[in-house]
């Protein structure tokens, strides 16, 4: 959740109807970011602390330590730290930076400071501006007079997404889609995700879609209510589009929000479109960094990292070996999560402020660059890399790296009371807080390059 002065800022600058021509907005993720701590549960992941080599514009922009960035609180993880960790120095240096991808990010009403902040942040770090930077509404504009706490959630998670995917693909176009509805539990606001997604694949603006949102599988008021909105995913996997659809997991660990967000499930639940055999789930880590981004230990699992299996859809062919069950079991991947290793986000125009970010709304924003980085590679969109992935952990391609400790149970809390499940842990090969582990992005995304192209 934004800090209090980045929510006044938010607030002020919505009140002052600040609009930019490249500015965006964006909705609240169905689960919003609780801002928990995680537990220190431990964790395997990356354990190469190496130094970004030199090379290319792109290759040297941003490469200072955590201190980089005017008015930047300490503590916080900068873009230097987060490319040294996942290892994409190395791609930068050959020229693998996103150049001729576009990553489009869907999220609910938005931000129309979200423009102005990134060319904050980026000046601020000393990154390279996108090559453009869009901002569409094809589903209809965010009605006038739209405010209060879903608005400024709204405005934290398009800049938040914006920021980072560009941070791991800083060559890449940015096209932010805002929706006119709120996610917030159930079939809210999805038949304008759908209308908007289904633009953007029939326009073909990008190669890889990230949503930062998503509602209980049991707060749709039926299944065939839920299948009702899988058709911009149906269309995204077919010959011609070919479109990556990635989402993230949720914060709430192996439970997640009832109807209406005021309570959580006592038992373990999943959220779509996490859930759902055509997107891949992006889960959650924690990370142990030295202000050069060096691993001072192996990632964690991050408690809030939504996991489980799901009660709606059966396990995909491209899960047989991974011994779930009969169901779809989420995630798939992980990135970074945790408020322990929260990163910087730069939040409110002209008069913001910086503030911490965690949860998985950041996860799925920084996988979308590494998927980027694999289109650049590939020569073309990739689509649905799910069955890839799964066939790259079998053959123990080192890109990705195993996630052998952590837990995703309890307590939450949500409304005033506490809820506590028991969850999963983490362990070797596949589990249900990490999914298959993290990313090693040097040999990832070749490796994801050649084995979904």
């Amino acid at each position: 959740m934004p800090s209090a002065p980045q929510a006044r800022a938010v607030a002020a600058a919505l009140a002052a109807g600040l609009v930019l021509a490249c500015g965006g907005c964006s909705a609240p993720h169905g689960r919003p970011a609780s801002g928990r701590p995680q537990s220190g549960l431990p964790r395997s992941g990356l354990a190469r602390s190496g130094r970004p080599p030199a090379g290319g514009a792109i290759a040297d922009a941003g490469r200072g330590t955590a201190a980089a960035g005017a008015g930047v609180p300490g503590g916080l993880l900068t873009p230097a730290q987060i490319r040294t960790a996942y290892d994409v120095w190395p791609l930068y240096a050959r020229g693998v930076d996103g150049r001729g991808q576009t990553i489009v990010i869907v999220d609910p009403f938005g931000s129309p400071l979200a423009g102005q902040d990134l060319r904050h942040f980026d000046a601020s770090f000393g990154l390279p501006a996108p090559p453009s930077f869009r901002v569409i509404t094809p589903a209809g504009p965010v009605p006038p007079g739209t405010g209060g706490e879903q608005r400024e959630s709204g405005a934290v998670e398009a800049t938040l997404d914006v920021e980072w995917s560009h941070v791991i693909a800083p060559a890449a176009r940015i096209v932010l889609v805002e929706t006119p509805a709120a996610e917030i539990e159930g079939a809210t606001g999805f038949a304008q995700i759908v209308t908007a997604e289904t633009y953007v694949l029939r326009h073909h603006l990008g190669g890889v879609i990230s949503m930062s949102l998503g509602a209980t599988e049991e707060t749709f008021a039926s299944k065939s209510q839920l299948l009702s909105f899988r058709s911009a995913f149906r269309l995204a996997a077919r010959p011609g589009y070919r479109v990556t659809m990635l989402a993230s997991t949720g914060d709430e660990g192996a439970t997640g929000f009832t109807y209406g967000t005021r309570s959580l499930y006592r038992r373990d639940v999943v959220g779509w479109p996490a859930s759902d055999p055509l997107v891949t789930a992006v889960g959650g880590t924690r990370l142990f960094l030295t202000s050069s981004g060096g691993r001072q230990r192996r990632d964690i699992g991050w408690t809030g990292s939504g996991g489980g299996l799901s009660s709606v859809f059966a396990r995909p062919g491209y899960q047989d070996g991974v011994g779930t069950g009969g169901m779809r079991a989420i995630p798939d991947i992980s990135m970074n999560a945790a408020c322990q290793s929260a990163i910087a986000e730069y939040l409110g125009g002209p008069d913001g402020r910086w503030g911490p970010e965690c949860g998985t709304s950041l996860s799925s924003p920084l996988f979308a660059g590494i998927v980027a980085l694999a289109d650049q590679v590939a020569g073309h969109p990739l689509g649905l890399i799910n069955p890839a992935l799964y066939k790259m952990a079998a053959a123990h391609d080192r890109g990705i790296v195993d996630v052998v400790s952590g837990s995703n149970g309890g307590p939450f809390t949500a409304g005033g009371h506490s809820v506590t499940v028991p969850g999963f842990r983490a362990g070797p090969g596949y589990d249900l807080v990490t999914g298959l582990g993290t990313v090693d992005a040097r040999y990832f995304v070749p490796e994801l390059a050649r084995a979904a192209g």
